[in-house]
């Protein structure tokens, strides 16, 4: 069994930091934003997840203070849109850093649609997209107290969209969906096609 503290990593053992290899697959934070002046943003995110159901609350996480986090907290919305293994080219496409003002959606050739509640636009071929208010925007710390440009977004859902064939017999077939997540290397992905269940115990 191996030990160590992550700022002490024996690099002749372990010479990539494992960290995103273990924490993974992680959900992808697609994550449409618009600034006050109406400049849209859209970008994927390696640290996003739900982290609440009542109410229901996503956040996800950007090194630097991006786009996706500033125009979050100017506004105060966001959208978040599933990232399915149909659309992982146009979500690669949307990881590249462009000057802002410049078009995500226009590199990767996706439509934009109005959504209902936010002023954020959707990604019209995501099958599913949550709107979302910013409830909480914080810069994190370590355990010293010392800010390191880590910047923590967290919504709570106002509005989900969901296409009408995700459903299938009342439940959201998941695996039909085929989401994409992300793992630990530069280019590494995984994606849900099957599951399996296990039932909580009752005692």
């Amino acid at each position: 069994m191996i030990f160590y503290e992550p700022h002490a990593r024996d690099e002749t053992i372990l010479p990539h930091d494992p960290f995103k290899s273990l924490v993974a697959p992680r959900p992808i934070g697609w994550i449409s934003t618009t600034d006050s002046a109406g400049r849209v943003n859209l970008a994927p995110y390696s640290f996003f997840n739900a982290v609440a159901e009542g109410p229901h609350m996503l956040a996800f996480s950007s090194r630097g203070a991006k786009d996706s986090s500033t125009f979050a907290n100017e506004i105060q919305e966001f959208v978040w849109n599933l990232v399915t293994y149909e659309l992982r080219e146009q979500m690669n496409e949307t990881s590249a850093a462009l000057p802002r003002g410049m078009s995500e959606f226009e590199r990767a050739g996706l439509e934009m649609a109005p959504s209902r509640l936010v002023a954020p636009p959707r990604v019209a071929a995501s099958p599913c997209s949550m709107e979302c208010k910013v409830v909480h925007h914080l810069e994190l710390r370590d355990l010293s107290g010392a800010t390191f440009d880590q910047h923590l977004v967290i919504g709570q859902v106002v509005g989900i969209h969901l296409a009408d064939a995700a459903v299938v017999d009342s439940a959201v077939d998941t695996a039909s969906l085929r989401p994409v997540a992300r793992c630990g290397g530069p280019g590494d992905y995984a994606v849900v096609e099957r599951l399996f269940q296990m039932l909580r115990p009752s005692s």
